[in-house]
């Protein structure tokens, strides 16, 4: 229960992302030096917390252990997560794309079979694939419907081809978050605290983001100073206190895959700070009928995922006590 209570405050500091996001477009600003100067700012904030927390050579020495997976999985976490989102912002509203990024809790359920665990057989230790969790997967659909619903009240009025280019990279980046986040848990190993794990992660993406940069600059030259400031507010709110936060719920419940697509599936609260934002600051209508009654199902979805996990929390205690009385 309190890794879901963590992920949902994580995603009320992402729902910055996606409002700042549509607020930069709209203001004229290049989707490319929205994304790369997030993670530019990022850095001395990640490096003055692993300094103070005197753990910052632990970090290199991971780093240095396996640098083409650091490299390649924190590009794609990161990078491929982010970029999208942002080009995404330049083609459709913040609801659009907050909307379409729910498709990460079905994704992170999905490429559950790309990672193994060891399991104990009578020829000894041996790696098999993890499975789907089907339970997870069920209410996840709940909460998906949810947001189909709220999605009916704006699609009016959108071309195909503007829904296209509004969704389709928000759904690579829906899958690239959860593979990246859960491919560096792998590689990690649990030697490394979240925010060791995440200032790696960004060090790493940087080649990544200096490429973006450099385009953001040849394209549309320098950011303008309301550009700048708003990435700044973006990189502190959601790179550095809601990617913590949402990290630090993963790594508690990582070895458990019902209780990770749980706390995974608590991004779907993302709509509905994103919608509460754009009424307040963009001038966004209110919700309708329709999206009112896709907030009640993402609710409903979440609630049923909270007794879910309470439940395999029970069911773990208790077959411990067992094991302990035997």
């Amino acid at each position: 229960m309190k890794e879901i209570i963590i992920g949902i405050i994580a995603s009320m500091f992402f729902a910055v992302t996606f409002i700042l996001n549509r607020s930069m477009e709209l203001d004229g600003g290049s989707w490319l030096w929205s994304s790369s100067l997030r993670f530019l700012f990022m850095v001395p904030f990640l490096l003055l917390i692993v300094l103070v927390r005197q753990n910052m050579k632990q970090v290199f020495i991971e780093m240095a252990r396996k640098p083409l997976q650091w490299l390649v999985w924190s590009s794609v976490g990161f990078g491929l997560f982010y970029a999208p989102l942002t080009f995404a912002a330049s083609y459709g509203p913040g609801w659009l794309v907050a909307g379409t990024w729910q498709l990460t809790i079905i994704a992170g359920i999905l490429v559950t079979p790309l990672f193994h665990e060891m399991i104990q057989t009578p020829a000894g230790p041996k790696a098999v694939r993890k499975k789907v969790p089907l339970k997870a997967l069920s209410l996840s659909l709940i909460i998906l419907f949810g947001v189909a619903l709220i999605q009916l009240q704006k699609a009016d009025g959108f071309q195909i081809q503007e829904l296209a280019v509004g969704v389709l990279p928000v759904t690579i980046a829906a899958f690239a978050y959860p593979l990246g986040n859960r491919k560096m848990m792998e590689v990690c190993g649990g030697r490394l605290d979240t925010f060791q794990r995440v200032f790696g992660m960004t060090l790493a993406s940087l080649p990544f983001w200096i490429i973006i940069g450099t385009f953001g600059f040849i394209q549309a030259g320098s950011p303008s100073s309301s550009q700048v400031f708003q990435s700044f507010i973006v990189a502190v709110c959601s790179g550095v206190i809601a990617t913590t936060l949402f990290f630090i719920a993963t790594d508690r419940v990582r070895e458990h895959q019902e209780r990770l697509a749980s706390v995974e599936a608590t991004q779907s609260t993302q709509v509905l700070f994103v919608i509460a934002g754009e009424v307040m600051l963009l001038s966004s209508p209110l919700p309708n009928y329709w999206a009112l009654a896709g907030l009640l199902f993402i609710i409903i979805g979440m609630v049923l995922h909270s007794f879910y996990t309470n439940n395999l929390i029970r069911v773990h205690n208790r077959q411990l006590q067992y094991k302990k009385v035997k």
